[in-house]
């Protein structure tokens, strides 16, 4: 019998955000891998509408997994989706068993039995609002190495992640041709914002559990040329760097015990871009390290209706992190053991046991102030720019966290910490 090891589930998560992303059209080349869906359609399921026990628990997981991811990542940028790589570990969980189903039931959904975290999760994706200036794409996939003595796929798990999360399934020989294919999925299904995630497949890798997130949206109200000024930004480490910063009136003041801030919301109000900026005798690390998911409810949900003087600074980046050890420490160590991992429901091996060798979170975000079409500075009126009156003021001259959150329940979709300006 071969090594365990050379029976790993690999899970990517792939996320694009921006403050109005810049889109390259072409043509994504056609998959060739066999359709695994092709008798498989999704069927009718229960429904179960966002309620106290699903909002705290996505909460407590998106600032789990945060605060991990964080932790690792010193004086540094980190974004995460907290939303992606639920959906990509909930179509994984479906194939578990035992003590691994239940200890990713418990991280994931606060012990919600998975049948449970389903429904909750199909009605919480299929209401997110998607427009055309602010639009929110989701796309699953799962891809599985073509050799029937290796790997037997049980056809429940298969519709389990059709009926909940629209997963499309594909066998293929993970051979150079699978690496193009998953790579024209991704093409495909992030706009072309990524062509290209897999370089090459080894022997090792027996399945890849893909999500695909795009974030595309405007500002409700646009900045213009002259809201945009030069500043100055203090990284984490005391050193400075020159910025852009977009100046902007908004109405939506947060604050906590040890952090101010405000929401600015996108085209159509259904989501807002929040900030909070620690006081400046708390390290954004320690801030980082004491949230939790009701405090994140509670800061996005008590939003203060008043005048805010918002000062954000123009800044892109692109992150990745593998996420083994955060989610491990989170309390599902089992399901990364070749040794203590069950993922009896998904399939079978003649070669030994299934478990996930990597969880790969790439993402990308653009925040500035392009999105607006011509001519909507006509509508926009600055008569109180002469002598403006605010209540507040938030410069974010330095460290803060950032989030992009659903204004309907107020969960974070996207969590990130900025620390260099780029």
């Amino acid at each position: 019998m071969k090594p365990r090891q050379n029976l790993r589930i690999i899970l990517l998560c792939i996320l694009l955000t921006g403050g109005m992303l810049l889109h390259f059209t072409g043509c994504s080349a056609e998959i060739q891998a066999a359709d695994l869906m092709e008798g498989i359609k999704a069927g009718p399921v229960g429904e179960r509408a966002s309620d106290e026990a699903f909002l705290l628990a996505s909460a407590d997981f998106a600032a789990a997994l945060f605060r991990n991811i964080s932790a690792s990542e010193q004086q540094a940028n980190s974004l995460v989706s907290p939303l992606s790589a639920m959906l990509a570990l909930a179509m994984t969980a479906n194939g578990a068993d035992t003590q691994t189903k239940a200890e990713m039931e418990k991280v994931l959904g606060g012990s919600l039995p998975i049948e449970e975290l389903n429904e909750y999760l199909h009605t919480y994706v299929k209401n997110l609002p998607s427009e055309e200036k602010s639009r929110l794409e989701i796309a699953n996939s799962i891809w599985f190495r073509e050799d029937e003595g290796l790997l037997q796929v049980n056809s429940e798990f298969l519709q389990k992640n059709a009926d909940y999360y629209n997963a499309a399934a594909y066998q293929s020989a993970f051979d150079s041709q699978t690496v193009k294919d998953i790579n024209s999925w991704i093409e495909k299904n992030t706009d072309g914002m990524i062509d290209k995630i897999i370089e090459e497949l080894d022997s090792s890798e027996m399945m890849y559990l893909i999500n695909a997130l795009v974030f595309d949206a405007e500002w409700e109200t646009p900045y213009q040329k002259h809201d945009v000024v030069n500043g100055t930004f203090t990284r984490g480490d005391g050193t400075a760097c020159d910025v852009q910063m977009m100046r902007s009136c908004e109405t939506k003041y947060i604050r906590d015990e040890n952090a101010v801030g405000f929401i600015k919301n996108y085209a159509g109000g259904k989501y807002g871009f929040a900030v909070l900026l620690p006081d400046e005798a708390v390290p954004l690390e320690e801030y980082v390290d004491a949230l939790s998911g009701a405090r994140l409810l509670s800061v996005f949900s008590n939003a203060e209706s008043a005048s805010v003087d918002a000062w954000l600074p123009k800044f892109s980046y692109e992150y990745s992190a593998a996420l083994n050890d955060a989610l491990a420490q989170m309390g599902m160590p089992s399901a990364f053991s070749s040794e203590t991992a069950d993922f009896a429901k998904l399939g079978s091996s003649s070669l030994g046991n299934l478990y996930i060798g990597k969880v790969i979170h790439k993402t990308f975000i653009s925040v500035s102030e392009l999105g607006t079409r011509a001519g909507a500075a006509s509508a926009v009126s600055m008569e109180a720019e002469s002598a403006p009156m605010y209540d507040y003021t938030v410069k974010l001259d330095r460290p803060f966290v950032y989030a992009i959150i659903d204004n309907a329940t107020n969960l974070p979709i996207f969590l990130g910490t900025m620390q260099i300006p780029s």
